[in-house]
């Protein structure tokens, strides 16, 4: 069972997460030695490969270094679970294949140290020590995608160009944290004025 370090303030920047004296690598194991550095110094002493973070709302706010993501991941952070996300940090854990995962009253549901049973396919975690479950935001199947494939790029490799741009042009926007629910493309597909009809309208 993976253990939860908990960080409960709102707003934690991605200077907190990694501070910018030491984005002088993009090598995880050496960005993973100062990840929450300035907030918990002795946090990369206590995480272990699988422990999950739980965060008050808009993490990762500030700049947009996807280190922010490494650092996290290099620790053997396997998921941050928050209120929600600033939307640079969110779109970067996914472009990496990192999970970032959206639910509401988190905090309030974990103690530091405590266990947590993370189900992906329910959409559940639940707190070993209260029994007490919470139901997450459904991580868009894209995401999974990728976080299979190991990152964006990968994922890039394992599909052609035209799977991609129909993959792209149907997918559903997520919230982010920013409380827009996203629109398929369809529906500004039917929406769409008509040149033939606009034709006979001016005839």
């Amino acid at each position: 069972m993976p253990t939860v370090h908990v960080f409960a303030r709102d707003h934690i920047n991605t200077d907190e997460i990694i501070p910018a004296r030491h984005l002088t690598t993009d090598v995880e194991a050496e960005l993973a030695k100062f990840a929450m550095e300035d907030y918990d110094k002795t946090f990369v002493k206590r995480v272990q490969p699988g422990d999950l973070i739980v965060a008050g709302a808009d993490f990762g706010c500030g700049s947009s270094r996807e280190h922010a993501v490494w650092a996290l991941r290099g620790a053997g952070v396997s998921a941050v679970i928050a209120p929600n996300f600033a939307r640079i940090y969110y779109r970067n854990s996914i472009n990496n294949g990192f999970l970032a995962l959206e639910c509401d009253g988190i905090v309030e549901a974990f103690q530091d140290g405590d266990n947590a049973d993370l189900d992906l396919q329910a959409g559940t975690i639940t707190n070993t020590r209260s029994g007490q479950s919470l139901t997450f935001v459904p991580v868009p199947q894209f995401a999974l995608d990728v976080q299979k494939a190991g990152g964006w790029l990968e994922y890039m490799k394992e599909h052609d160009a035209a799977d991609l741009e129909a993959e792209t042009l149907k997918a559903r926007s997520t919230e982010a944290g920013h409380g827009h629910p996203g629109h398929d493309s369809t529906e500004f597909d039917s929406a769409a004025p008509n040149p033939a009809a606009q034709e006979k309208t001016h005839a």
